[in-house]
């Protein structure tokens, strides 16, 4: 990447950043009139905005789970002879299951002992706590049996995100074994991919918009009475997100991976500052690759771990963020969750990671995992709603964890399959992160935005 390039990426970041915190301090305030002088009109016009912005990002996330998983496990073919592609495969995709279940058990712990949310009188509908009472009964079982689709069209076209993941796993698995003759499927899917993924990009320019009209309408519908618990939820995903940063990654890397954490942070900290400031893994993308072959991780399979692990391993945004986020609309609303409520939250985390592929990932995952819990819509619209004003202020902190992650990861398989370099590692530099040599990126590579994406 040229510094003129990188000089214009920054500059568009900056600028995409300050529209978005316009957004929503105008929404804010729209909503806030709205509401002191009960105009009716602009409390309409708010939702109609929230509304359409949620719509056109949640019409993309179906086709880009199921493209995303095809292409990204048929790339294991690229790495070699079919035992070592599914012995790296199996051995990445297991720590970021690992990783995940690490870091959503940390969520739940921050949010219980936080309380996140609590002490705010918010009152919906006695329709809506009427439904509430009666889908809050959902266990594992349920979630179980819900897996697996009735036939192959109805996880589509009725928007059930965890069975098309199952049926994307199961069919991207068997275009990898049939090889060269399922290579037109792969290109297809490759194609959609990249068009959906353009369109999707689209829609997030209007991110600043979309914000308005959710907030305003967070405003328009409570006044500032969430405010405050808000404050709770900003402390709640920073801690626990430093936690894993600086507390879980260092302990693994030092006992599994055999790397000093200072070592790891001194190569890493340029891709976690972009990151932070850029909220965006598929911006970070080149970043990290490269972060993580100056750790000595074989160029080959960082060039595969790290692409794929920046459309389906986000603990900031897939396992921690959802986990403290159900709390804290759980106690917005005054719901006690049961404990096989909290074990959907973890499955959701651990097993629900691939529907972050190239998609909307941190709105996908909570609103996946406020389903799964049993939670109905006008809890999931209104408690996304709320969180989604101060997203921005989220998203830095969640990111770079994602970032971090999507780095640790290569580094713990590639010194169990003796695929580290000690002396790259150990060595007080590496190549350059902005190097004009082109990744191999077999898996898709997402090209926009922890924003919406995580």
């Amino acid at each position: 990447m040229s510094t003129d390039v990188s000089t214009r990426t920054n500059r568009r970041t900056l600028y995409f950043g300050l529209a978005v915190l316009a957004g929503l301090v105008l929404g804010a305030l729209l909503g806030f009139v709205a509401k002191q002088t009960e105009t009716a009109w602009l409390t309409t016009t708010l939702k109609t905005i929230g509304n359409i912005f949620t719509s056109l990002l949640q019409f993309t996330v179906i086709p880009l789970v199921f493209t995303a998983i095809v292409v990204g496990v048929t790339s294991l073919r690229g790495l070699g002879g079919g035992r070592t592609a599914a012995r790296l495969g199996g051995k990445t995709l297991l720590w970021f299951g690992i990783t995940s279940l690490i870091a959503v058990l940390i969520g739940i712990a921050v949010g219980l002992i936080s309380g996140a949310g609590k002490g705010v009188s918010v009152q919906p509908s006695e329709a809506t706590v009427k439904r509430l009472a009666d889908r809050a009964q959902g266990d594992w079982l349920t979630v179980l049996n819900g897996l697996v689709p009735d036939n192959l069209f109805t996880a589509f076209s009725n928007g059930e995100v965890l069975q098309v993941v199952f049926v994307a796993v199961l069919v991207g698995i068997a275009t990898f074994v049939l090889g060269d003759r399922a290579a037109p499927f792969v290109a297809f899917n490759q194609a959609a991919f990249d068009i959906i993924q353009k369109v999707l990009g689209w829609i997030i320019r209007l991110a600043p918009i979309g914000v308005l009209g959710l907030i305003g309408t967070a405003f328009a519908t409570y006044g500032n009475q969430f405010f405050k618990p808000l404050l709770s939820l900003i402390a709640a995903v920073y801690i626990a997100a430093l936690l894993v940063l600086f507390v879980v990654y260092p302990v693994l890397l030092r006992v599994v991976g055999k790397v000093s954490p200072r070592t790891f942070f001194a190569k890493s900290w340029t891709a976690l500052q972009f990151a932070f400031v850029s909220r965006s893994s598929g911006a970070t993308l080149p970043l990290s690759r490269q972060t993580a072959v100056n750790l000595g991780v074989e160029p080959g399979y960082a060039g595969f771990a790290v692409p794929l692990g920046t459309t389906t391993k986000m603990d900031g945004c897939a396992a921690l963020y959802p986990a403290i986020a159900t709390i804290f609309i759980a106690n917005l609303f005054g719901v006690s969750l049961s404990f096989w409520q909290y074990v959907g939250i973890v499955a959701v985390a651990v097993f629900g990671a691939f529907a972050t592929a190239g998609t909307t990932g941190w709105f996908t995952m909570l609103t996946l995992t406020l389903s799964t819990i049993g939670l109905p819509p006008e809890v999931v619209a209104t408690g996304v709603a709320i969180v989604y004003g101060v997203d921005p202020i989220l998203d830095m902190i969640r990111t770079a964890t994602n970032v971090a992650g999507q780095i640790t990861v290569p580094v713990l398989v590639a010194r169990s399959e003796n695929l580290l370099d000690d002396e790259v590692l150990n060595s007080p530099s590496g190549p350059p992160l902005l190097d004009d040599q082109p990744a191999p990126t077999p898996a898709p590579e997402p090209k926009d935005k922890d924003l919406v994406t995580a």
